[in-house]
């Protein structure tokens, strides 16, 4: 059986920029050599990354699911010169852009995951080395039926706290009132992660990415979650 993904598998063509971006950028801030599964975009039982290694040194580590185009990533990497940032995204064509972006700010500390972000939590990240998470505007999966594929569950709700140092944030958002119930019901049913005080859960530096200023254009709120790793 296929296993169950929180996206869809799709192939949209690069544009030229893109797949220059590929060509010139993608040695320096792609993560290669990493084993697969027969769907490409799952990575399978290996060795976690050397992350001292990938990095060329050993900082703390903010990690992001679903990188897109790299707005926010790029924008944490020139404010966190001291950190290692890693992006996880699917998409090629996204991350060709991402890397062109990247390049323009001279982002030196970032890396990005072409793949997977739960196989990729499970086999490539070592425990309790990610100091921060991050997962802005997952897809919501509005049908019942397809409820099962958000990221958001109990199952990578433990894993991800199983990668995140005790004291760690993990920050999500989302525009859809439905999801953010759904967020904090599955919160609400484990005690590895602890509500973060609303002064402490500001994102005010979180750059507005073209889903979100969409979002706000069609009326709808955005909801912010921060929670933090039980010690």
């Amino acid at each position: 059986m296929r296993p169950v993904t929180s996206y869809v598998r799709r192939s949209p063509r690069m544009n030229d920029s893109q797949k220059a971006a590929w060509q010139r950028l993608g040695s320096q801030y792609v993560v290669g050599g990493l084993a697969r599964d027969a769907m490409v975009s799952r990575f399978v039982e290996q060795p976690p990354l050397d992350l001292a290694k990938v990095f060329g040194r050993a900082a703390p580590l903010l990690v992001e699911v679903g990188a897109g185009s790299g707005e926010n990533l790029t924008a944490e990497a020139v404010e966190r010169p001291d950190w290692n940032l890693l992006g996880f995204e699917v998409y090629d064509k996204v991350l060709g852009s991402t890397m062109s972006r990247l390049d323009r700010a001279e982002a030196a500390n970032a890396r990005l995951i072409h793949g997977d972000a739960v196989t990729g939590l499970t086999y490539l990240i070592p425990p309790q080395a990610i100091s921060e998470l991050q997962s802005y505007f997952p897809d919501p999966w509005h049908k019942a039926r397809h409820v099962k594929r958000r990221l958001i569950n109990p199952a990578f709700v433990e894993l991800a706290a199983s990668r995140l140092k005790p004291g760690g944030l993990w920050r999500l958002s989302t525009d859809w009132d439905d999801y953010a119930r759904h967020i904090g019901a599955v919160f609400g049913g484990t005690s590895l992660f602890d509500d973060v005080t609303a002064e402490q859960a500001t994102t005010t530096s979180r750059p507005v990415t073209k889903f979100e200023a969409r979002a706000r254009s069609a009326g709808r709120g955005v909801t912010e979650f921060v929670f933090e790793r039980a010690t």
